[in-house]
């Protein structure tokens, strides 16, 4: 009898699209919290389909891309690879994520063979050791009352459950009405050991990027999130540069911040951090991010 898939053998199911063609993909969708596919998961996924068109000695470096309109959950996604530059040191590929066919995603990524060169970083900040810290599971039915809808708690331990999250202060919803300082820190790994490969980890670390980064900007304004109801909004684009290395089942400290929010979007940084302090990846995302009328 075949033993039942755990929730990171789904994740890595869903985060690995079938080729159907020559520089095309088809990727499926996990539930989402919200009534569209979840952001991380297409970015993941489109940058899963550029690095199977590049030599396997080329791992990506950076990543800029955009949210064109809301993903359909129910129809697979059908990604679109353009070889744009196979050069001696990099590789360029642009990705295009399309249903009903239309565009809902556009990613162009850069790759790059390993080379020695200049060294220097910011220093990891100060941060509560991750074991320290509560669980999902531990934390999110302490303020379950605060979520609009009675069935997110299920949900959000659902999504949750292939990647283990610790909000190293209590997170937006925790404190509704209390405006705090537009920073956040949580420390993330896999809830199971991955594959010895470097592109798998730097695509689940992309996946995870993009679910908590606009923290910061509810922090700031004391709003409690998509969960609690007070603020609608959605990712507008993503950018990565991935530095050195590091494994995603192991412990990355994510420290975020906000430095502006304007005309109904908000600007969120990041940096994700090795247990050992190496900065491993730096992300930029802008967000819509609107209070809803009446």
């Amino acid at each position: 009898m075949n033993e039942p898939l755990t929730p990171l053998d789904d994740l890595l199911t869903v985060l690995d699209p079938e080729q159907i063609e020559r520089d095309i993909f088809r990727g499926t969708s996990r539930p989402s919290l919200v009534p569209r596919v979840f952001g991380g998961q297409v970015a993941a996924q489109a940058l899963v389909a550029a690095g199977r068109t590049v030599p396997e000695d080329r791992l990506p470096h950076s990543l800029h891309s955009y949210f064109l309109r809301p993903g359909d959950p129910e129809v697979p996604i059908v990604y679109s690879v353009d070889r744009i530059r196979d050069g001696r040191s990099f590789t360029t590929r642009r990705v295009v994520a399309v249903q009903h066919g239309r565009p809902i995603f556009h990613l162009s990524a850069s790759f790059q063979t390993y080379e020695e060169g200049l060294e220097h970083q910011e220093p990891m900040p100060a941060a509560p050791d991750p074991l320290s810290l509560p669980t999902a599971a531990e934390m999110l039915p302490r303020h379950a009352h605060r979520f609009a809808d009675p069935q997110l708690l299920d949900r959000l331990l659902d999504a949750r459950a292939a990647v283990d999250l610790r909000y190293a202060d209590e997170p937006p919803f925790a404190k509704v009405g209390e405006p705090r300082e537009a920073k956040s820190q949580v420390w993330f790994r896999t809830n199971g050991k991955l594959a010895d490969d470097p592109l798998l980890h730097i695509c689940l670390a992309t996946y995870v990027s993009d679910m908590t980064l606009l923290d910061s900007v509810l922090l700031a304004h004391g709003r409690g999130g998509w969960a609690v109801g007070d603020v609608v909004g959605a990712s507008l684009d993503h950018a990565m540069w991935f530095h050195r290395p590091f494994r995603a089942d192991e412990w990355l400290l994510y420290d975020q911040e906000s430095p502006s929010a304007s005309g109904g979007r908000a600007l969120a940084r990041g940096r994700i951090f090795t247990e050992s302090g190496a900065l491993a990846v730096s992300v930029i995302q802008e967000g819509l991010v609107r209070v809803p009328r009446g």
